[in-house]
């Protein structure tokens, strides 16, 4: 493959939330998670796992109880005076946080304990690093698998889009209604399916902007 064929992958996908009808094939879903697998990891922990939910009566169960999470905080806003955020927390938040409901399937990203040769032979004999940190060493490796998986749907002609709003309103309802261990991280979901819709791309920022050479 040549450069700027592997650059218009990666520069033409799009976060997408509008779908079609069209089902996703289980071979497809194997042959995206087959790429995500090959990402980089600390010590080569692999420290990823995912749940593809492909059953549309339960995609929408998990819209309905992150709605109704959202409408939870939305009235402690209310409560605390902080009329104004609540209402943009429903009206704005909410549909952002929810745009997986059309999609044929929805993969949850989670992350599993980090285990490395490094961490059981000099880190934990050291107490050095707490359970957070090596949560975050996790957390790390499985998002740059989340990436491949992206980007690996988008050469199949198929749209994603990332989202975190009901890992942020719901992540206790999502661990029961998935049966999700505890020692499992709930980092992402990600909307995958056929797009309905082709959007422009959005600015970025300029190279200069965001890098610095030192020499």
């Amino acid at each position: 493959m040549e450069f700027k064929d592997f650059a218009e992958i990666i520069q033409t996908r799009r976060s997408i939330r509008d779908f079609t009808e069209e089902s996703v094939q289980t071979q497809d879903i194997e042959e995206i998670i087959d790429c995500a697998r090959y990402a980089p990891s600390d010590t080569n922990s692999q420290t990823w796992e995912f749940i593809a939910v492909v059953n549309r009566d339960k995609i929408k169960q998990i819209e309905d109880f992150t709605w109704e999470q959202l409408h939870l905080k939305a009235a402690e806003a209310e409560k605390q005076g902080l009329g104004r955020e609540a209402k943009l927390l429903v009206k704005s938040f909410g549909p952002y946080a929810t745009a997986f409901s059309g999609a044929p399937v929805l993969i949850v990203c989670l992350s599993t304990p980090y285990a490395s040769k490094f961490r059981d032979r000099i880190f934990d004999p050291l107490e050095f690093g707490s359970p957070e940190i090596w949560a975050e060493e996790g957390l790390k490796s499985s998002c740059l698998a989340s990436q491949n998986l992206m980007l690996a749907a988008h050469a199949k002609g198929l749209a994603t889009c990332p989202m975190t709003g009901p890992v942020l309103l719901a992540e206790e309802q999502l661990r029961e209604f998935l049966d999700i261990p505890d020692d499992r991280g709930v980092n992402m979901v990600i909307a995958l399916g056929h797009p309905a819709v082709s959007p422009k791309a959005t600015p970025r920022k300029d190279v200069a902007e965001i890098l610095r050479i030192v020499d």
